[in-house]
């Protein structure tokens, strides 16, 4: 899919993702997966909301999490549930996401010539040191 398919605008409806934590330090994996929703929300924002399962340890946990993708000036802006900023969105381009002494880098890519997409997240900090690579598909 090319990048500029990636206009949020363009990813309204139902998604499935998966998503895999690597996290360096405890030197283990685990996995996430379920679903997410692209819905037009006020002010032109659109929500994104997820909800799935955390495997990890052999415990199946229920997570979920929203955020929003408004218009900003020319572009779009991704903001925590709340409405605190997170980061540009800016498919193909590294992001950055300073949190406390933890940085979030990260960068939205295309992963298939229709229908998906991927964000990865490389975290480094005090006590955190993670790769999180979440895969989402249409349908």
């Amino acid at each position: 899919m090319p990048l500029d398919a990636l206009d949020p605008a363009t990813l309204l409806g139902a998604w499935t993702f998966s998503r895999v934590i690597d996290d360096h330090q405890a030197g283990d994996e685990k996995l996430v997966e379920g679903t997410a929703e692209f819905a037009r929300a006020d002010a032109g924002r659109i929500r994104w909301a997820e909800s799935g399962t955390l495997h990890v340890g052999g415990q199946e946990l229920p997570v979920m999490r929203t955020s929003y993708i408004e218009p900003r000036g020319d572009g779009w802006f991704v903001t925590f549930e709340d409405g605190r900023d997170f980061h540009p969105w800016a498919p193909g381009e590294a992001v950055d996401h300073h949190c406390g002494a933890d940085l979030y880098s990260g960068q939205i890519t295309a992963t298939g010539p229709v229908g998906s997409f991927t964000v990865r997240w490389r975290v480094t900090g005090p006590k955190k040191d993670y790769t999180m690579t979440t895969v989402l598909t249409r349908g």
